[in-house]
């Protein structure tokens, strides 16, 4: 039997929640949540269901700065509304100033990943959620003293109840109600949406629909090999990881071994996960590395089949593609803007557009 990719992340999903329920499920009604035109249901794992309660903590949680060391970083610091839950830097400057070594990832439709980061080291929402608060480079603080802060606040203590019922504080209740939040975090609707499943065959112009054939067309673009467009959705990205000849120093040798790290095989040296494109032109620079300013310099980058290096991904080949044809597959790009998520800005706004 074949299963759809949607059928397959809601598997995975509850499969990433099996057994690793300790007393931290939400007690509120579950709620659905609301899908734009061109992305599929949004799988949730079994033992952390969508309630209100648990996605209201986790917004006012993904703001909150007593997070961090010294109370100076929350989520959003990295992953900034307004700039399409990024910061706009190469690399982001943690709690105590130094610089991370990757990009920052917008968290918009990581609900659709089966793992995140750049290298997959965290098998779920929940899993990546703590990560950043602990790590030495990002906010810096140890998880116990991230709950003793949040346990101290009566306000919190009351929403922590009310989400999960009576008991202390727990590293597993905050990053159940982060992760809850972020799955609402979704991005549709957009121009290519209205066009490719909406029936609408004037929401995308001329330069844009050329660039579209370009992106699909393997002896072209081939761009769809990894940032797939399906029949009734597309997620822009296959959830995979490859080698695309980034971060290769002028000998030839990867400065960041990606996926490696993580796995141990060669296969996977220089491999980093497939990024959604979806919003990418608001959420420059580019790579994992942030190496790239523009969406100019990406595509003229595929263009020349990255840099050569002895992993790098069989699909990855010099293409040709004309000036025109170049800007054709960039405004194609540009038509993946879609709506902003709702109710995503801090909990004391309504709609992310009055944040602007």
């Amino acid at each position: 039997m074949r299963l759809s990719l949607a059928t397959l992340l809601i598997l995975l999903a509850s499969a990433a929640g099996c057994d690793r329920d300790h007393g931290d499920r939400p007690i509120g009604q579950v709620v659905e949540i609301e899908t734009p035109l061109g992305l599929p249901p949004v799988p949730v794992p079994r033992n952390n269901p969508e309630t209100a309660e648990t996605i209201a903590l986790g917004r006012r949680l993904f703001y909150e700065t007593k997070l961090s060391r010294h109370q100076t970083l929350s989520c959003s610091s990295c992953h900034n509304p307004l700039i399409g839950f990024t910061d706009g830097q190469r690399f982001s400057r943690g709690a105590t100033g130094k610089l991370g070594t990757r990009n920052a990832l917008t968290v918009v439709n990581a609900a659709y990943v089966p793992i995140q980061f750049w290298d997959g080291r965290a098998a779920s929402l929940e899993d990546q959620a703590g990560g950043p608060m602990a790590n030495p480079t990002e906010m810096d603080q140890a998880h116990d003293v991230t709950v003793s802060k949040l346990q101290a606040d009566p306000t919190y203590r009351a929403e922590f109840e009310k989400a999960f019922g009576s008991g202390p504080v727990t590293l597993a209740k905050v990053t159940k109600a982060l992760a809850s939040f972020e799955r609402t975090l979704l991005s549709g609707n957009s121009a290519f949406d209205k066009y490719q499943y909406g029936g609408d065959k004037t929401a995308l112009n001329p330069a844009a629909i050329r660039g579209l054939a370009i992106f699909r067309d393997p002896a072209k673009g081939n761009c769809a090999a990894c940032h797939i467009i399906g029949d009734k959705f597309a997620l822009f990205t296959d959830g995979k990881f490859h080698n695309i000849g980034v971060s290769v120093d002028d000998q030839g040798d990867l400065t960041d071994l990606g996926r490696y790290n993580e796995t141990k095989k060669d296969s996977d040296k220089g491999a980093f996960k497939t990024p959604t494109l979806r919003n990418i032109a608001m959420t420059p620079p580019y790579m994992h590395d942030g190496s790239f300013k523009t969406l100019k310099d990406v595509v003229d980058f595929y263009a020349g089949g990255g840099n050569s290096n002895a992993y790098l991904d069989p699909e990855i080949k010099a293409i040709n593609l004309t000036g025109p044809e170049r800007a054709h597959l960039v405004e194609f790009l540009k038509s993946l803007t879609g709506e902003s998520p709702r109710d995503a800005g801090p909990p004391d706004t309504k709609q992310l557009g009055s944040l602007k």
